[in-house]
């Protein structure tokens, strides 16, 4: 047991007289003593001696042994953890003892408040304790609820009412019932004041709260509005049209009843209903899957100009902007990395060649100008080289060699199956970049033999070959960029490439044709 000097118990003794004698609230503000019985017999030792307290005994050893505190720890462990049914089934020891038992052979088990309460104070805040008051005297919850939930004495929450309110004092009896009849009044007349002024403030508290959660709810429109439909935070939202505001409430229905979301947009909820309605149905539903087969088709090379070509027999009053859209809303996107071009430029092994062509790549009938040189493909299985004849009449690649090393055999057997097409009076001129293929003795003799005409750009200037170097530009960007191709054998890819080839020359619609592949174009024409 604690023991308390002559300044402590004075302490004790003066809280005591200034909270009109209440043992609870002494305990609960300075945590001592344990019991309210001890606080009593300090009152008495201060009435009958004054300041000075009498020396009390030392307690001598205890009066039970350890066996004894084991079993009555134990039973109160094990029937329900009752102080009282523990006393009284064994008929030892007293409550405080019992209580320091528990502490020291099982300590936190002892549910009861006061047992070590100076080891163990609940401090509450300033707004607790008014939160407290209010709810005892509004009459929400009663004492033992409230000290239940703070894990408070009863006591606790009559001294923070006293504190807060002012202490009603207990009224004498009096032999005069008109004395006693005028008390009564003015108490009721306070506690009448005071439940009035209670309602008026939890009426303010409800308003407070409305206004917060209307201004919270503004401000989520505002912020939807900003994200959704690109409008400024600044815009009235009366002045949205219903369907944007539709779209405002779709996507705040989650957050917010529909109620208070019409109010705020000032939506009737039949037009709401009916914009909704609207927004669910998709008009555009079946182009957008034409679009999507047709882009997938294309191996993603479409843009929306020749997409809008492609779907314009079916949809005759779809315009380019909303092929754009659908495009965007699909996320299709035509790929456009580009990377080194392969260069077969050796220097000048033979005559120069003067350049015929000189940039005129319009041709009036087939046959009459054709263009070609060599790409590289660089796959993680190796490279791969691809040298096609360009027709400049419909930009038709009328033939194409496809190996695995830029040698002579590549171009000259290329070259070979194009002079195999030609009909009787045709020879081309054949347009070359400054190439060493195009200067071999090989590729020479073949020309001078089906009587072609040979024209060559200017040294490293690649527009004087711009068609054939655009036909590059486009198969890459539509075929090989942006396209994984780990994994794929060399095999593999030149069957993908010849693939291409022929669906670019068959099926592959170009503007300038009028929305028709080559080959199409030919056979409009009567040409094949």
């Amino acid at each position: 047991m604690r023991i308390f000097t002559n300044e402590e118990k004075l302490k004790a003794i003066e809280l005591f007289i200034q909270y009109d004698f209440s043992p609870g609230a002494v305990i609960t503000q300075i945590g001592y003593p344990s019991h309210r019985s001890v606080l009593y017999r300090w009152y008495k030792a201060y009435k009958a001696n004054g300041d000075c307290f009498p020396e009390k005994l030392k307690r001598g050893r205890s009066k039970y042994t350890g066996e004894q505190k084991r079993i009555a720890v134990d039973y109160y462990l094990t029937h329900g953890k009752s102080l009282k049914k523990t006393i009284n089934a064994l008929g030892y020891p007293g409550t405080t003892c019992l209580c320091e038992w528990l502490n020291e052979l099982a300590p936190g088990q002892n549910r009861k408040w006061f047992c070590k309460r100076n080891d163990h104070m609940v401090r509450c805040s300033q707004e607790q304790k008014c939160q407290a008051v209010l709810e005892y005297t509004s009459g929400e919850k009663t004492v033992s609820q409230i000290a239940e939930e703070l894990n408070i004495s009863k006591e606790t929450v009559y001294s923070w009412k006293n504190k807060l309110l002012g202490r009603k004092k207990k009224m004498a009896k009096d032999k005069k019932s008109s004395s006693n009849k005028n008390n009564t009044i003015v108490h009721l007349d306070k506690d009448s004041n005071l439940k009035e002024e209670v309602r008026i403030l939890k009426e303010q508290a409800e308003l407070l709260k409305k206004e917060i959660y209307n201004l919270q709810l503004e401000k989520d429109v505002l912020t939807k509005a900003t994200e959704i439909i690109k409008k400024d935070q600044g815009i009235d939202l009366k002045q949205l049209s219903n369907r944007e505001k539709a779209i405002l409430i779709n996507a705040l229905r989650d957050c917010y009843p529909l109620k208070e979301l019409l109010a705020v947009l000032n939506m009737a909820k039949s037009s709401y209903c009916y914009q909704r309605t609207r927004l669910e149905y998709d008009k555009y539903k079946d182009l957008r899957k034409q679009i999507r087969i047709i882009f997938k088709e294309s191996n993603n090379s479409y843009g929306y100009r020749r997409l809008h070509s492609a779907v314009a027999k079916s949809y005759k009053r779809v315009s380019e902007k909303v092929i754009r859209r659908i495009m965007a809303e699909e996320n299709l996107f035509v790929n456009t990395p580009k990377t080194r071009k392969y260069n077969s430029y050796k220097g000048e092994i033979s005559p120069e060649v003067e350049n015929v062509i000189n940039r005129d790549f319009h041709a009036d009938k087939p046959n009459e100008k054709w263009l070609t040189d060599i790409t590289e493909f660089n796959i993680p299985a190796g490279k791969v080289y691809l040298s096609p004849i360009i027709d400049c009449f419909d930009g038709m690649p009328i033939t194409w060699t496809i190996g695995t090393s830029p040698c002579a055999e590549l171009v000259n057997t290329m070259l070979d199956d194009g002079i195999a097409q030609l009909k009787p009076g045709e020879y081309p001129i054949v347009h070359t970049d400054r190439g060493c293929h195009y200067r071999w003795p090989g590729w020479i003799q073949r020309m001078d033999e089906a009587g072609l005409i040979r024209s060559m750009s200017k040294k490293g200037c690649s527009p004087d070959n711009a068609a054939c170097e655009g036909f590059f530009g486009r198969l890459k960007n539509e075929m090989f960029y942006g396209v994984s191709w780990i994994g794929v054998s060399i095999k593999e890819f030149v069957l993908q490439l010849d693939k291409y080839l022929h669906w670019y020359a068959e099926k592959r619609i170009k503007l300038s044709l009028g929305g028709l592949s080559p080959v199409q174009y030919r056979t409009q024409l009567g040409l094949i």
